[in-house]
């Protein structure tokens, strides 16, 4: 069983002018032409070494890629006279790069520079080897660039576990919140979550910048938890484990916990009960039971399923004694119409005479 709401996706694009003046970067990148270009959007985690595309061979060069020309490329083209440093920088710029990064500061050749800016192609340079610059553009592009989507619902941290809770307006989830940060667990966001997915298989969820630490409670209006209760009382970000969908009491929900229902978010299929809302019934600490059982699935101990097992080991070892035990064919004569099944009569015998 699979929950499918759809979610407000997030387009996913980077602008070069953004990743150049990124400070968590940490590269020496400095601008040498192609200014023209710099709303063009990086769109792919991952770089390129264009050393092939150089020579002509376009084939596989992914335009919203950051396309690296390392020492191995620029030694390439130094060797070649100008006509061909021209052809060369052409080939490379016809397929629109999103940037052309150079790096251990090599200064790119003139037809290099004249290209670009005649194409608006931004072409920088770094005064860090190719390895570094790969890795911390590959680190950042990841934060940057990954999938993306919003979510209506409030997301808590209990006993270190992600609860999101979802359900329709009013049904009292920033109620059950803002209990659970009473009982000492912790506000991650409240309204709008924002959802990224991390490799291998892992989303993880954060406030709207302008809602962060805030929540808004029916008959009370926005109150900021951070001050209300503390630091402690808020976390910034949190995986998300379990969806916790408050449903109303006549809704139809899983009596013995056998079902894994899931919902889909980005991708990822996160374990998903349904609690039915009833009045009298104090939710927060069932949720609180709801995280610690998915501590015990976590660890690969299923409660319901090992509670029916053991009913079943048991039934089956109950089965076979109240049956009779048949005796041996052996001792069976099959009987004929005509006989019966009396025992023969008693002839007494005469005396002499």
């Amino acid at each position: 069983m699979v929950s499918r709401e759809p979610p407000s996706q997030v387009p996913s694009g980077l602008a070069v002018r953004d990743l150049i003046e990124d400070p968590r970067l940490g590269l020496k990148i400095r601008l040498v032409a192609g200014a023209a270009g710099l709303a063009r959007e990086i769109r792919h985690p991952r770089i390129q070494k264009s050393g092939l595309a150089l020579v002509g061979h376009l084939h596989g060069v992914v335009a919203t890629r950051v396309q690296i020309l390392g020492g191995t490329e620029m030694a390439y083209v130094e060797r070649l006279a100008g006509p061909e440093q021209t052809k060369a920088a052409r080939e490379l710029c016809s397929v629109a790069p999103s940037l052309v990064l150079v790096t251990r500061g090599v200064e790119p050749p003139a037809p290099f520079v004249a290209e670009a800016d005649r194409t608006g192609t931004p072409l920088a340079v770094c005064a860090e080897r190719s390895s570094a610059a790969i890795g911390r553009l590959h680190t950042l592009l990841d934060e940057r660039l990954a999938p993306r989507v919003r979510i209506h619902g409030v997301l808590v941290d209990v006993f270190e576990v992600g609860v999101l809770l979802l359900g329709k307006s009013g049904i009292g989830k920033s109620e059950c919140a803002l209990e659970l940060v009473m009982r000492g667990h912790r506000l991650v966001a409240d309204d709008v979550i924002e959802c990224d997915y991390r490799p291998p298989g892992m989303v993880f969820g954060q406030p709207a910048a302008p809602l962060r630490h805030h929540m808004e409670v029916r008959g009370l209006g926005i109150l900021n938890i951070k001050d209300l209760f503390g630091v402690t009382a808020i976390r910034e970000r949190k995986r998300l484990d379990i969806v916790v969908e408050l449903s109303p009491g006549d809704a139809e929900y899983d009596r013995l916990g056998l079902e894994d229902a899931t919902k889909d978010i980005l991708g990822v299929g996160i374990r998903t009960v349904c609690l039915p809302v009833r009045p009298g019934r104090n939710m927060s600490s069932i949720i609180e039971i709801a995280a610690r059982n998915e501590l015990l699935r976590q660890a690969g101990h299923h409660p319901a399923r090992a509670f029916v097992e053991k009913l079943e080991r048991g039934v089956a070892e109950r089965a076979p004694s109240h049956l009779p035990e048949r005796p041996p064919s052996s001792s069976f004569r099959a009987v004929t119409p005509n006989e019966s099944s009396a025992p023969p009569p008693v002839v007494p015998r005469r005396s002499g005479g």
